[in-house]
């Protein structure tokens, strides 16, 4: 959050070595357009975004499926012989196979044989654009990792001031977008299949848990871009995690630790998620299709259970995983650099106390006499800033367990103390700060108070503030040194300089409404469903819009605690989703709306027309279902 001189020659270089490369794409960043409906309210760039996943998923269930008719490479499973316990070719000697390596060579070898890891051949009813998508999401990943990856290198500047490494910032962000796209299009695709059948729980689990990694990295994201976004996102995040505890720990406005979070922490048990979730579908095969027809009778669903866990044995068609993967990985390379190159990707420049100095001076002034008297948002807000304010409470209050574990006097860190530093150099502000400070505390508040009630008439003269007299002591003095030193990014500097970084210019900024007046212009406050929403016309979150909806439900929009009640919402729709194989009813959802008729029809057509591939002579290895 740089000021000043220097600060305005990199705003102008970082304009002139974007110009190129802005030239060269479709302009998202004028003003978006927004639809609301009801309670909901949703920019027209989601809208599309949402509307093109739908698509998507409809053509997948739709479209043909290349080679279904063809019968030539279908052949029929025979029974599979036992697999060896040892690698071909290596021998375990006489007592060593109890060695620890040896057993876990074994286990490994017995779970994951390597026809399951690089198979051949998969079950014939694997004939559905719907079966791309989870390889797809993997192409994606793996192009967000590595622009992110280049980005890294670069270094957090790097794409702010630079055409290339803007070009790699729009790279990875229409990587993420893709990668949480076709996520979330897999995960549509699995809970129609009733991909949990057949002990593949922990299949489904991790599954979900990958995509409730991935909303958390994608989030981290929105935080470390070092623009007005991240800065609007991170102030109003902020108070759900306060309200919950968590943001004593986790704290979204400060920028080293999400960045850290974003491009160490996540992506490794991301990563190591999916990697889990690969190997279970390796292991299990992917889910046997549903009956055309619901099965009538105990008999009859116990049957339909114990089919699902069997292996599969009827016929199979040849499957080149590495070729799917190669194919996969280049459509998300051509599509995510053609988006970059087309729409580029959104950088409003943070906002400074310097430019609110400048732009809003009465509102600074206004704010400041708020941190001096304690009626700021931060000074009345509670933990884990203060002991002032009372925090959100449903039967208990999480952010009391926490304490105080950013402790803020709103009076000595934004005004008292940045004007210290200055006082030595002027006499007229040491004079003023020594009657302050000699002064009782309620006379302090006193006339903090008695300067606030006036500061709504201030005028400016040559630039300088002239406040109607009040019994407001030194207050106008203190503050008018205040608002020069502001102008002059001496204020950001001071506050920089405090630990946790960023966190405090960030609550300064917050207290006022000129911040709150730039969110509102972008469509990114909270009844404006802002989570979701992305400064311009891009796309931002929309995978987001179960958290937001609870702030915007009858009877809870306007509740004093309505943040930890969407945190509880969200955590019990967390749960629920991950609990779908357990819960009867839920459970049976794709049963009664049979989606999955369109996923497997060409297999029902090949069902109902007959077997028609011949056994081949000797025994094939068993075959598993694809990503």
């Amino acid at each position: 959050m740089r000021t000043g001189p220097r600060a305005d020659l990199e705003a102008q270089v970082r304009t002139i070595a974007l110009a190129e490369h802005a030239s060269a794409a479709i302009n998202l960043n004028q003003q978006g357009s927004y639809v609301t409906w009801n309670v909901f309210t949703i920019s027209v760039a989601n809208l599309v975004l949402i509307a093109v996943m739908v698509v998507i998923f409809g053509a997948a269930l739709l479209l043909p499926f290349p080679g279904r008719h063809r019968s030539g490479d279908l052949v029929q499973e025979a029974p599979p012989q036992e697999e060896p316990q040892e690698p071909a070719g290596g021998q375990t000697v006489p007592g060593d196979e109890r060695m620890w390596t040896a057993r876990f060579r074994r286990r490994a070898l017995t779970t994951f044989p390597p026809n399951k890891l690089l198979p051949d051949r998969q079950p014939a009813y694997v004939a559905s654009w719907v079966y791309v998508f989870g390889v797809a999401s993997l192409a994606a990943l793996g192009m967000a990792i590595v622009s992110g990856f280049t980005i890294a290198i670069g270094g957090t500047d790097w794409w702010h001031t630079n055409a290339v490494g803007h070009f790699f910032n729009s790279l990875h962000l229409w990587s993420v977008e893709l990668f949480m796209a076709l996520l979330v299009i897999h995960l549509w695709g699995k809970f129609w299949m009733a991909a949990w059948r057949g002990r593949r729980t922990m299949t489904w689990i991790t599954g979900v848990v990958a995509f409730l990694a991935s909303i958390v990295e994608a989030f981290t994201g929105y935080l470390s871009q070092q623009n007005f976004d991240s800065q609007w996102i991170a102030t109003n995040g902020k108070d759900a995690f306060n309200a919950a505890g968590i943001g004593a720990f986790f704290n979204l406005m400060n920028f080293g630790q999400m960045l850290l979070w974003h491009v160490v922490l996540i992506p490794l048990v991301l990563v190591a998620i999916v990697g889990a979730h690969v190997l279970l579908v390796r292991k299990h095969g992917v889910s046997h299709p549903l009956p055309v027809n619901r099965p009538r009778g105990l008999a009859a669903r116990l049957a339909a259970k114990r089919a699902d866990r069997a292996a599969w044995r009827g016929p199979t068609r040849r499957y080149d995983i590495l070729k799917e993967g190669a194919i996969a990985s280049l459509v998300i390379l051509i599509l995510t650099v053609g988006l970059a190159s087309l729409l580029s990707s959104p950088d409003d420049p943070p906002v400074t106390v310097a430019t609110w100095a400048k732009l809003a001076p009465a509102d600074f002034l206004a704010t400041a006499g708020t941190e001096l008297d304690g009626s700021s948002l931060t000074a009345s807000y509670g933990p884990p800033y203060n002991a002032n304010g009372t925090p959100q409470s449903e039967g208990f209050a999480p952010a009391n367990w926490a304490g105080l574990r950013q402790p803020i006097d709103t009076a000595q860190t934004f005004v008292l103390g940045p004007l210290a530093t200055a006082a030595p150099v002027n006499p007229a502000l040491a004079a003023a700060l020594a009657t302050y400070r000699a002064a009782s505390a309620d006379q302090q508040v006193k006339w903090a108070t008695a300067y606030g009630k006036v500061i709504t008439k201030v005028t400016f003269v040559n630039g300088n503030p002239v406040v109607p007299a009040a019994n407001d002591g030194p207050v106008p003095v203190m503050l008018a040194t205040e608002l020069t030193l502001a102008r002059s990014g001496a204020i950001d500097t001071d506050l920089l300089a405090q630990r946790p970084f960023f966190t405090k210019p960030l609550l300064f900024l917050e207290d006022g409404q000129y911040y709150a007046g730039l969110a509102d212009n972008n469509h990114l406050t909270g009844d404006q469903w802002g989570v979701m929403n992305e400064t311009g016309s891009y796309p931002g979150q929309p995978w987001l819009w179960l958290y937001q909806m609870w702030y915007h439900l009858p009877g809870w929009r306007n509740s004093a605690n309505i943040d930890l009640i969407a945190i509880y919402m969200t955590g019990a729709a967390t749960l629920l989703l991950l609990a779908i194989p357990f819960i009867p009813g839920l459970r049976d959802i794709p049963r009664w709306i049979p989606v999955h008729r369109l996923i497997w029809r060409s297999w029902n057509q090949q069902a109902a027309a007959g077997p028609t591939a011949q056994p081949e002579s000797g025994p094939r290895p068993e075959p598993a279902g694809q990503k």
